[in-house]
């Protein structure tokens, strides 16, 4: 969804609401003051973490007493708000609450429960690394699913959006403790979120998870399940040790025919047909997994590829599949895409095949 969508959960009617609310908690609330403060005219100009920002500082500014007091609204604040709005009040203890860590804390963990507060923790985890590890083993243990969440989340080495937080990164290990406590998690909301953590490790340390990998697999279907999501990187990049955890590795005998891409050519905004027929030569079952790339070209001329995923699926010997499957060209907020000669690359369990020449034309 675009950014200029997203922002707008930050609206007028929003920041009015907000208003209504602090007056109503809090005797002595300049409510004209503070929408003076928060609509300022080029408020449309603002970015979704722009507007955020910027009503943190508003709120610091005109609730009334110390950091203490003004966290005290905060919290009944944010149980009358839902949506992606809710992370203005996390925010607003990532600006105003660095120096009181004894309340932000707590205070994150109740809020992560009306909206998550991964962001808001990485300050946090950079200035205590040692306290906010203790911090995230308790939350762990949390009976609310959104704080043991928060636990694995808030202390992912790549968080999109969040601040970088060193030690994590570089030192990765830490982390699992963590990990392994909420891996059998009955949320999947959580098990997710150590997936998600897992795969961030695995692209600078992926030794490491493919060793946990190798403990866990096979004790549990979720767990197989969060493995299967926390390998994606390395599946797609073809690592054979992580192939082989689930089952594609090794030889297998097969046929490929009927490969057929069409239209050769075709303009930024059209759709790519493709269709090939796989045949098992085995005398066994065998397991394949399929995947195509797209190698798109860059501004600078260059190739870039981009896998995508097309199915799994266990064959009997001689057995037969049919793959049909489009891709979009269509312009996304993600993707622009460049004319020039793209290539289309089918991947078997790993193992590229033969390239595809594709020429993409301006629309």
């Amino acid at each position: 969804m675009a950014d200029f969508v997203l922002k707008d959960a930050f609206d007028p009617a929003f920041i009015h609401r907000l208003a209504q609310a602090c007056e109503k908690l809090q005797s002595g609330f300049n409510k004209a003051a503070f929408l003076a403060e928060a609509l300022p005219e080029n408020w449309t100009d603002f970015s979704l973490k722009a507007r955020m920002r910027h009503l943190s500082l508003a709120l610091g500014k005109h609730l009334n007493g110390s950091y203490a007091k003004q966290l005290e609204v905060v919290l009944l604040l944010a149980p009358q708000f839902n949506g992606l709005a809710g992370m203005l009040f996390p925010d607003f203890v990532e600006v105003h609450g660095q120096a009181d860590p004894d309340r932000s804390i707590p205070a994150l963990a109740q809020l992560t429960q009306h909206f998550s507060a991964e962001f808001a923790v990485r300050p946090f985890l950079q200035q205590h690394p040692e306290r906010m590890l203790l911090q995230h083993h308790a939350w762990a243990e949390h009976p609310n699913e959104h704080v043991r969440r928060l636990a694995s989340e808030g202390i992912r080495p790549r968080l999109p959006w969040g601040q970088d937080v060193a030690w994590v990164k570089k030192d990765p290990a830490k982390v699992l403790p963590i990990l392994e406590k909420l891996r059998n998690d009955p949320s999947e909301y959580v098990r997710r979120s150590v997936a998600n953590n897992l795969n961030d490790i695995s692209k600078s340390h992926p030794e490491l998870v493919l060793s946990l990998a190798q403990r866990w697999i096979g004790q549990a279907a979720t767990t197989d399940a969060l493995l299967k999501h926390a390998l994606r990187g390395l599946l797609k990049n073809g690592h054979p040790q992580a192939l082989q955890l689930f089952g594609f590795g090794g030889e297998v005998a097969f046929a490929l025919s009927n490969v057929q891409i069409s239209p050769s050519t075709l303009a930024i905004g059209q759709k790519l047909s493709f269709a090939f027929e796989l045949q098992h030569l085995g005398t066994q079952p065998a397991k394949y997994r399929l995947e195509y790339l797209l190698h798109y070209v860059k501004m600078n001329g260059s190739l870039s590829p981009k896998v995508f995923q097309i199915a799994e699926k266990t064959l009997q010997p001689n057995e037969k599949w049919l793959i049909q499957r489009q891709h979009s060209f269509e312009e996304r907020t993600t993707r622009k895409h460049q004319p020039g000669i793209h290539q289309w690359q089918l991947q078997l369990n790993g193992q590229l095949q033969s390239l595809h020449p594709i020429e993409l034309l301006a629309p």
